[in-house]
């Protein structure tokens, strides 16, 4: 498909951005999946858990660490160890030049686990003696959300395109369709866009495309070797296939990767992300070191809570640099993270502007957010103002934390399926009666886009008393 040409005005800008993503085999996000395996099985015995789970890996090691209060009993070993298995590690050979060796073995890495209680100070001010509603807290911290109209589920197209190819790789190993792939990989999307002069973007060109992945040795991996029923895939049994060479690896990642992940993201034209993509014209980089066999903790450390761009907009917006895995809803790093995101894309959802940055703050042991921030950049619709979408989240949200427990059920064990893949522009499902991804459930506020700045600040003074329950004056 051959880019959109479009005319620019002096008024508007052309300019390029660059997201970046990695996949549920990159040992930074091994670490975030356990810690959330971790959170989920407290969670599933003792729904009022208090977790702050950490790991680190490293070669055929992972360790578990951190501060836990809860009823359930917990056998780490076998968490870890089904977690390293689901994702696809089932072989380590302690050697760099060896390429039998994925990087990590579900049945052979030492475990090791540093778990204490929660700081009785912490408890004391957080949540012992208090009613659901005015849990405090966990810690201090600020928090951001994002949200843009540039495509159907109001994510940056450029960190959404490189999350899917990452999702895409593994899919197509689980599947065996791509059986030679590793689970280690990395994407990295630049699109051009145009800034219109409303404030609001419009992706324009697919401008380059970078995916690193892990990968079996070229034309003499064997199929029944490398799937051999250690991990999740199941054993193949069919005729022997050997590994294709670099050049088909790549050629195959092309049409089963990249062109299938564009078809899959629809713009708010309508159209699929393939209307803006050429590959005649693309930067297109994939395995752009020649080779990458060994991989996962062998070839990179990693430890929770590294990817934290990666887990939100791919460096759009703001973020306010507290990680989400492993940590249980009274953290706000976590959930007031998701509330900021509810937030922005409820309100660009319902037309009452084009792009939306939220901001909250808190103090550790306090139920009410300290402040509110809503960013609207120019782009917000008909009589509004950034003060009046403003108004409209404190008139529409309650983000004290138990208020957040109870909206979003974050109290559920449903965390693992966050810790991978970005924590938003997920689609939201329910299943076994958990609500995964509540927060990309909008609140309709399209009332309100008809609503003058007047009337909304008239409707926030006759409910006065009931907003400062929720929010600081």
């Amino acid at each position: 498909m051959s880019a959109k040409k479009v005319k620019v005005s002096a008024e508007e800008r052309v300019f390029l951005f660059s997201s970046e993503s990695v996949n549920e085999g990159h040992p930074d996000k091994v670490a975030d999946q356990v810690s959330d395996a971790v959170l989920d099985a407290c969670l599933t015995s003792d729904p009022m858990s208090k977790v702050a789970c950490e790991t680190a890996t490293k070669d055929n090691m992972v360790m578990v660490f951190g501060e836990i209060t809860t009823a359930a009993k917990l056998d780490y070993d076998s968490i870890v160890r089904q977690e390293v298995k689901k994702i696809g590690f089932d072989s380590f050979v302690d050697d760099l030049s060896s390429v039998d060796s994925k990087g990590l073995s579900c049945s052979t890495c030492e475990v090791l686990v540093r778990i204490n209680k929660q700081s009785p100070d912490i408890a004391g001010g957080v949540h012992v003696g208090k009613s659901d509603l005015d849990v405090g807290a966990g810690d201090q911290g600020i928090m951001f959300g994002y949200a843009s109209d540039e495509t159907e589920n109001c994510m940056p197209l450029t960190h959404m395109m490189a999350t899917k190819l990452g999702k895409t790789l593994t899919d197509v190993r689980k599947d065996g369709s791509l059986w030679w792939l590793r689970p280690d990989g990395k994407t990295q999307v630049t699109i051009k866009y145009i800034q219109h002069t409303d404030g609001s973007v419009e992706p324009l060109q697919i401008h380059t495309v970078v995916i690193s992945t892990q990968h079996a040795e070229p034309l003499k991996a064997k199929r029944t070797v490398e799937q051999d029923g250690s991990d999740m895939r199941g054993k193949y049994t069919g005729p022997e296939m050997y590994a294709p060479s670099m050049e088909e690896m790549n050629e195959l990642i092309h049409d089963k990767v990249i062109l299938a992940t564009l078809e899959s993201i629809k713009l708010k034209s309508g159209k699929s992300a393939l209307s803006i993509y050429d590959k005649t014209t693309c930067n297109l980089h994939i395995n752009p070191s020649g080779k990458f066999i060994i991989g996962g903790p062998q070839g990179d450390a990693g430890l929770t809570g590294r990817k934290i761009i990666i887990d939100t907009y791919g460096g759009w917006g703001a973020h306010g640099g507290g990680a989400f895995s492993g940590k249980d809803p009274t953290k706000v790093d976590r959930s007031a993270a998701y509330a900021c995101r509810w937030m922005a894309k409820s309100i660009v959802k319902a037309g009452l502007c084009k792009r939306a940055l939220v901001q909250l703050s808190y103090a550790i042991g306090v139920a009410k957010p300290l402040s509110l921030f809503v960013e609207t950049y120019g782009t917000e619709m008909g009589e509004l103002t950034a003060q009046s979408i403003t108004d409209i989240v404190k008139l529409n949200f309650d983000c004290r934390p138990g208020a957040l427990a109870r909206d979003l059920n974050l109290r559920q064990p449903k965390y693992n399926a966050t810790a991978a893949y970005c924590h938003f522009g997920r689609d939201p499902y329910t299943e076994d009666g958990k609500t995964f991804f509540a927060w990309e459930n909008v609140i309709d506020l399209s009332k309100y886009a008809s609503m003058t700045a007047d009337a909304i600040a008239n409707e926030l003074a006759s409910k006065k008393a009931e907003v400062l329950v929720k929010w600081v004056d």
